[in-house]
Formats: C-alpha cells, structure tokens, sequence
C-alpha cells in the first residue's frame, strides 16, 4: 500500500471516503484531472463489491457451473469419472479471486498517485475528516471536495436478524465450508436468486420466499416467470406473494411458517436462511448530521451531478440511493469528478442503467419494460426471438430463454431490452447502445451479425418487431 503522510494532517483538493467501483474510480478520475487526491478505507480495498460481493460471488457462480456441465458430459462426447463438488475449494478459489482483484485495484491507485489512508472517516465540519486507524491511532486530513462512497450493508428485518450461524447473510453464504442440506433464501432479488441457483446446484434443497407477486420483481414479468419456470425444473421450490412467520433456530437448523394469503401456513424447515432482502446505505457514523448532509430513507440527497446540500462534500454510489449497482457508481464516480473539476457532466439516466443476474439462464435488461412503456403512454412495438432457434445456442446445448425487444411505435426507436439465457448478460451492451442512441429496430436489421453469435437472437427480435408493425 502507499507510504501514508508522516505528519498528522493533511490537505488535498479531494478525499474519497470508501474504496468500492465507485470511490476507487472517482480518486483514479480525480488524480488524473492533476487533483490532490486521497483515499480513505476502513477495510479491504475495492470495497463489498470486489471482496464480499460482484467478484466472489460470480467466482462461485463459474463453479457451480462447470460442475453442472461436468455432470452431464457424454452428451458432448465426454467421460469422466463420478463428479463431485468441493465448497471449501470453490470458495477457496473464490477468496483468490477477491485478492486479486483487490491488489489489482491497490495498484491503480499507486499508479495514479492517490493518496491510501486505511482507516474509518467521519466528516467534522467544513473541509475536516478524522481519520481513526485499526491501531486507534487519529488524523486529519483536510480537502476542498469530499466524495462520499461508502455504498450500502444489509437490511435487517425484524424477526430475522442474522447470527451468522443458522440466520446468515450473503457474506456468510460466501464462505461456507460445507454445502448445507438445506436453505430457505428469503427474497427472489438479484442476491437471492443467485445464491439460491449456486447452492441448488451445488446439492442443497433449496427454497426461495419472495413478498412479491413474482421473483425479479423490477423485469419484465414475462423473463421472471420463465426463470421461475428454469428454477422449477433445476428443483428450486419458489413461493412468491410469501412471507415467513415464527422463525425459530435451534442446533440442528431452523424452521418457519411459510404464509401465504388465503392459505393455510405451511412449515418449512432447513439447515440455515439466508437473508436477501435488500440493502441500505452505509451512513452510520459518518457525521452526516453535524456537517448538514440531508438522508432519507437511509440515503443521501443529492442532486443530479451528486452534490450533496452541504458545500463541498458529494456522495455516489449505493449510498445516494437508486440502483444499488457497482457500474452505476462507477458512472457517478466520472460524474462527480467532472462537477468537481468544473465541468458540466451528462447526468445520469437511470432508465439506461443495466441490470443483470447471473444465475443460469442469466438475466440482463436495459431501459423500459413493456408494461412500463405503457404506463409511461407509448405506443409500443414488440419483437421477441428465442435461443433455442440460434445455431449458436443449439451448439453449445443452452436453448432457454429469449430476447425480448420494445420500441416506441412513433419514432421506431428502441426504449427497452429484456433477455434471458446462458450468458445474456454479456449481449446487453448492444442494447444499452441502442437505447442510449435510440437505434430503431430497422437499424439493428441492418447491422451484420456475426454467425454464428447469440448476438444474431438481438437481430431476429428486431425483424420480429418490424414483421408485427
């Protein structure tokens, strides 16, 4: 890590407090416009989302993966022996993934010539941040600008605190040394989902309870059912519009009342219940209040190039608020620095933000859904095509899913697009291209394909919309 200060203080034009996708990027950004920049960070560097999020968690994902491809391979014309999963070693390799991943982003820093201070920051008025490190020592720094990017801890809800034992959280579900019997995931969000299709995978009866009407709420209900449908048959129990009543622990796992309105309630035992209902902003201890920093509802407030109302200080990232995305506070990262430097930054359109989900078949979406679109008052033009009719997908032996593309009626230009199947993460860029441009469907018949690519599934789903015009 960089040699720290020797003397007590220290001023810079800039001091980033937390070192996740978004504050490591704003210091790297800051740097490079020639601002005196530091970095503070109470724990590993690049934050939940390199050490106990994104990166370990789609590390594991790979593993259950390959050991779900492994289990079937005389359909490819291979044999193995008896497959068998290993956690510890999957985690294992999870956990050197993180490391990775870290030092990678120490190095950048060090490059950049941002300034590390290791330590918790709380804001003490004007341009002050107290710097406590592990040993208790103190410091202060002093900076025209300070980023807040702190991002977000877990939600807790009542009845279900975690005990890190028989109750956990994702962290804990990261680095489990066995896979157990059983689990019940309490929420079908992105966390859940995909920690539920890693431990089915890797052997355990899995349950998901989700309050809402339909897992991944916020997509195109049309992509949540058919993930339903693929849950289904991968053997994951998935109870929606469900809550769960009077959970108890005890040392051989937990059991519960699964409610359901107009249902008789239901038990429902299991090894451990893993909590994936959702996050907040880590604001605690900041000092927000006595610097005059506005919250709601656990966020900050900001506006829309992420200044705070306090005069100097900005916040980006899971802390603002919004889409709880590493690559959202990436882009405020370059956002905020830009204010800072006296620019005028684009804000940010969250309706052109991405979200993916990375359990098998993946997820990803970009812009309006359908329904949305509607409410929103377009008249809209739809196209979908399904991975089963592409070579590609045929050859690989993954055939769930579809592409599912919106336009607006009057323009032709593309509002929204909605896909599952293997690996659809990687084909949103295009469609995020395009709503950002407002490519019309005519435009992406128009571009040449690759074959054979999934990519070639966008373009059928385009001519699809203009054969229903």
């Amino acid at each position: 890590m960089q040699q720290q200060a020797d003397t007590p203080s220290a001023q810079f034009d800039v001091a980033v407090i937390g070192s996740g996708p978004g504050g490591y990027e704003a210091a790297i950004h800051a740097a490079r416009h020639g601002l005196k920049t530091c970095l503070v960070e109470k724990a590993a560097l690049g934050g939940v989302c390199v050490n106990w999020g994104c990166i370990p968690t789609k590390a594991l994902l790979r593993s259950a993966e390959v050991y779900d491809l492994v289990k079937n391979p005389a359909t490819f014309g291979v044999t193995v022996g008896q497959a068998a999963f290993d956690l510890a070693q999957a985690v294992k390799r999870s956990r050197n993934v993180a490391l990775k991943s870290s030092k990678g982003v120490e190095f950048m820093l060090k490059r950049a010539k941002v300034e590390v201070w290791p330590g918790e920051a709380v804001l003490t008025g004007g341009a002050g941040v107290t710097v406590t490190a592990q040993d208790g020592s103190v410091r202060l720094l002093e900076a025209r600008h300070i980023i807040v990017a702190t991002g977000s801890k877990q939600r807790v809800i009542p009845g279900l605190e975690p005990d890190g034992k028989r109750i956990i959280t994702s962290r804990e579900a990261l680095i489990m040394k066995e896979v157990p019997a059983s689990m019940i995931v309490v929420g079908g969000g992105a966390i859940g989902v995909e920690m539920a299709w890693f431990y089915a995978k890797a052997g355990a009866n899995v349950t998901i309870v989700e309050l809402m009407p339909r897992i991944l709420p916020a997509e195109e209900a049309e992509v949540s059912e058919a993930l339903k449908r693929s849950f289904d048959k991968a053997g994951i129990a998935v109870h929606c519009g469900a809550k769960l009543g009077n959970v108890v622990t005890g040392d051989e796992g937990v059991s519960a009342d699964l409610l359901v309105d107009g249902q008789e309630p239901r038990k429902l035992e299991a090894t451990c219940l893993l909590v994936a209902v959702g996050v907040t902003g880590a604001i605690d201890g900041l000092g927000l209040e006595a610097v005059g920093v506005e919250t709601e509802r656990g966020f900050i407030l900001t506006d829309a190039q992420c200044r705070t109302c306090a005069p100097g200080i900005w916040a980006i990232g899971d802390v603002r608020g919004g889409m709880l995305l590493a690559h959202k506070a990436s882009a405020e990262a370059a956002i905020a620095v830009e204010a800072i430097a006296g620019k005028s930054p684009e804000p940010l359109t969250e309706a052109l933000i991405p979200r993916c989900v990375y359990a098998q078949p993946s997820v990803a979406s970009v812009g309006l859904t359908e329904e949305a679109a509607v409410r929103a008052g377009y008249e809209v033009l739809v196209g979908r095509s399904m991975f089963a009719a592409s070579g590609k997908a045929n050859a690989f032996g993954q055939l769930e899913g579809f592409v599912k593309l919106v336009f607006d009626a009057s323009t032709g230009r593309m509002i929204g697009g909605h896909l599952i199947g293997h690996d659809a993460v990687e084909l949103i860029g295009e469609l995020g291209l395009a709503c950002r441009l407002g490519v019309t469907a005519e435009g992406i018949v128009a571009t040449v394909h690759a074959h054979p690519t999934l990519s070639e599934t966008l373009k059928e789903a385009a001519f699809a919309a203009l054969q229903g015009a």
